[in-house]
């Protein structure tokens, strides 16, 4: 079954969902941040068939959230690099993990932590912050229409 294309939608949700939708592509993005690099090493972590593996860091390479690159080492086999756009999708999967850590847990708990380097620590959940810099309370957030 062919799935809808979000393309043309003008919500930004759905248009990043079009480049980011398929669950395996965020769990890539993910391995992608803990250091996986080599498509041998993305299939161990994930489990995931070799053919849709391949097929989802095309899709990866082609919108521009991983760069494949050939070893500077001379390896045949190419790594993943995030990008920019990549890497930009922090957050959003600091987020997710947030929001799994507390409503969707394992059993056995968490698999990771998210945590400050500098401290060790757990960083704080995210929050929107106002212009002022201070946390806004879901209350005072609200959503304008664009207008043509």
């Amino acid at each position: 079954m062919k799935q809808k294309s979000f393309a043309d939608m003008r919500c930004s949700i759905a248009r990043s969902l079009e480049v980011i939708g398929p669950w395996w592509s965020f769990l890539i993005i993910r391995d992608a941040f803990m250091g996986v690099t080599r498509f041998k090493d993305f299939e161990r972590s994930l489990g995931i068939a070799k053919n849709t593996l391949s097929n989802r860091l095309k899709l990866l390479v082609e919108n521009g959230l991983l760069d494949k690159v050939t070893d500077p080492g001379g390896s045949k086999y190419a790594a993943y690099h995030l990008t920019e756009k990549g890497r930009d999708l922090f957050p959003v999967l600091v987020a997710i993990t947030q929001w799994g850590d507390k409503w969707a847990v394992h059993e056995d708990g968490p698999s990771f932590e998210i945590i400050d380097k500098r401290t060790d620590q757990s960083i704080p959940p995210l929050a929107l912050l106002g212009g002022d810099g201070k946390p806004l309370p879901e209350d005072e957030i609200g959503v304008k229409r664009a207008s043509n």
